[in-house]
């Protein structure tokens, strides 16, 4: 209840701005021409659109925590899992990802290492630790460069396992990981589980703004959608599937930059239920610098429209799969339209206020932005128990990394719509892990 309380709290500080707002706005409105009264209708609509996708995803995510406390707290017997590990050029940080693995808090399970032909010590790291630790085997195969889906597929195909975690050679598992999402698979249903995503290199404003997206942005999303059984992107940093699944729908393909995105298409258009579990772990290494957080984010807007155009035939039929209809339509919405409505709003907004002399207005504009990230970053940081020291982000996440990602989407869609090359573009890592 205390959580509830909370956000109610924020949500009440957010109408309080709002109505000060109005009666300041629509008081010079009194005297304006049709056209501010037309702008002014365009910013409202804008911004209770803002707000009614934050109460949508806050109420469905509210809803799925609660189904989730009712859940068992783990699996009721433990299937044989196969953790697969892609590494090109991840020598820095195969170790402490590989010690991760071996110190899991799961009885019957193996790990495959899979070297893309990396260019540093990758393989020799991961032969150095080959073997038997803990009564869990290490395996090492090695393979000529051909990216991250081809390991993938070749973990794949060699594993034994009747369930398969996939991950990030970078990325570093908590212990419960795999006993809270194996439990998942009692029902039937289910083809695969999503992972928690979470930043550990909070070093900087940068990295500490990301930590907050991943904890109120994309974790917010995917655990509002999990609630209908739907999510539409299983993390490459941790997801763990059927092999019946991976099997069935083709494994990874290789002809988008999100290949993760694309796979989970696949399997929810196959029937599969894909469900979130929040305490199923993986802490990732954040882009430290602006240059290298441009390239990370610019190729996963690009992948992502790729999966969508890969996957548009299912747009326009809502049967039989329309709860998945839905949710497709839902992430075209998130990954592009939304973004472009922000920016366009931004602007609009800019443009009205300069034009009439309501320059004033602009600050209570984003005052009220800011306070439902606000309201959204409180109750989501409430919802993992993170650290609410990375609450004050929220300033700077309305005032400039959400509007910079904004651009970076609308560029890298106008990008792909005209077939602009780019590469996979690999982020400098600096073990933080």
């Amino acid at each position: 209840m205390y959580r509830i309380f909370i956000v109610m709290t924020f949500l009440s500080m957010g109408l309080g701005i709002a109505a000060l707002f109005f009666n300041m706005y629509f008081n010079r409105l009194a005297m304006a021409d049709y056209f501010v009264v037309f702008s002014s209708f365009i910013l409202l609509l804008f911004l209770g659109i803002v707000t009614v996708r934050y109460g949508v995803l806050i109420w469905f995510a509210y809803l799925q925590h609660v189904e989730h406390m009712q859940e068992p707290p783990e699996a009721q017997d433990y299937p044989f899992v196969t953790l697969i590990v892609p590494a090109f050029n991840e020598g820095m940080g195969l170790e402490a990802s590989l010690e991760s693995l071996i110190a899991m808090d799961y009885p019957r399970y193996e790990i495959v290492v899979v070297d893309d032909g990396s260019s540093d010590d990758t393989y020799a790291q991961a032969i150095r630790l080959a073997g038997v630790y803990g009564g869990h085997r290490i395996r090492v195969i090695t393979q000529p460069n051909g990216g991250k889906a081809s390991a993938l597929n070749n973990g794949i195909a060699n594993a034994r396992g009747e369930l398969i975690l996939c991950m990030d050679g970078d990325s570093r598992l908590e212990p419960q990981t795999l006993k809270q999402a194996v439990k998942h698979f009692n029902d039937p249903s289910v083809g695969a589980v999503a992972g928690n995503v979470k930043v550990v290199n909070r070093l900087n404003t940068l990295t500490k703004l990301q930590a907050l997206e991943y904890i109120a942005g994309l974790s917010l999303v995917r655990t509002a959608h999990a609630f209908f059984r739907r999510v539409t992107v299983i993390p490459g940093p941790m997801g763990v599937f059927r092999k019946q699944v991976l099997e069935e729908v083709g494994g990874y393909y290789q002809d988008t930059y999100a290949e993760d995105c694309e796979l989970t298409l696949r399997i929810l258009f196959a029937g599969w239920k894909i469900k979130y579990e929040s305490r199923a772990v993986a802490w990732t290494e954040a882009p430290e610098n602006l240059q290298s957080f441009f390239k990370q984010r610019y190729r996963w807007s690009r992948g992502t429209l790729q999966a969508v155009i890969k996957h548009k035939h299912h747009l326009w039929k809502p049967f039989p799969h329309f709860a998945d209809w839905i949710f497709v339509w839902l992430m075209v919405f998130e990954s592009m339209v939304w973004p472009g409505m922000e920016l366009f709003g931004i602007f609009f907004f800019v443009f009205v206020a300069g034009w009439v002399g309501l320059s004033t207005i602009i600050v209570i504009w984003w005052a009220q932005l800011t306070v439902l990230d606000i309201v959204a970053s409180v109750f989501c940081i409430a919802l993992e128990k993170e650290d609410l020291r990375l609450l004050p982000q929220a300033v700077f996440n309305r005032l400039f990394f959400n509007s910079y990602q904004n651009v970076i989407k609308f560029f890298a869609s106008i990008d792909e719509i005209f077939g602009i090359k780019m590469g996979w573009g690999k982020l400098e890592r600096f073990g933080r892990i």
